[in-house]
């Protein structure tokens, strides 16, 4: 199981990267839309690496209700409204709780996978608890991520990458795709 929740982590790290990306689309509520298509996506890898049957609605419904109101969140999207500055500080700010709220939904969904659970006995008040809990540690963890100081080596993101496919969490084209914007990055 050790396995299962390093391959776990790790796709919550990439996600994180995503929804840090997300965070700073210019357009505000589209920067929300882009973090939510990632964080389904997060958790369609999940409920693979665990062996869970994935359910678009029901991911959607869980990922609703452990986040919360999404007010908090709009706030710093539609700072972006505000000319020249706004733009900057939003992104910025939208940037590092999106990676944030992603880390911590990816930790309540590996804590209730790795404890035996899937999609039909989701204990969405524990999820909550969890949820508020890695956020603050997520948002250390984005801020980290965000400055570079976790730059993995290429090689080990390739490793990673191969191990995703060979388990079946990622197709054969999105290992290519992904494999591409390593080798980039070279």
């Amino acid at each position: 199981m050790d396995k299962d929740k390093d391959l776990a982590n790790d796709i919550v790290k990439s996600h994180v990267m995503y929804s840090l990306g997300a965070g700073l689309v210019p357009i505000p509520l589209l920067d929300i839309a882009a973090v939510s298509v990632v964080q389904l996506d997060m958790l369609r890898q999940l409920a693979k690496v665990y062996g869970q049957d994935f359910k678009e609605s029901a991911g959607k419904s869980y990922i609703s209700a452990i986040t919360g109101s999404t007010l908090a969140r709009m706030g710093a999207s539609l700072v972006k409204t505000i000319p020249g500055i706004g733009s900057i500080l939003g992104g910025v700010t939208m940037s590092v709780l999106s990676g944030a709220s992603t880390y911590a939904v990816g930790q309540a969904f590996i804590w209730h996978f790795s404890t035996g659970g899937n999609f039909m006995d989701f204990n969405i008040e524990k999820a909550k608890e969890i949820y508020e809990k890695e956020f603050e540690k997520g948002k250390k963890v984005a801020k980290e991520m965000e400055k570079g100081d976790k730059e993995e080596d290429p090689y080990e993101k390739l490793e990673k990458l191969a191990a995703l496919k060979e388990k079946g969490v990622i197709s054969e084209e999105e290992f290519k795709e992904q494999k591409k914007k390593i080798l980039s990055g070279l």
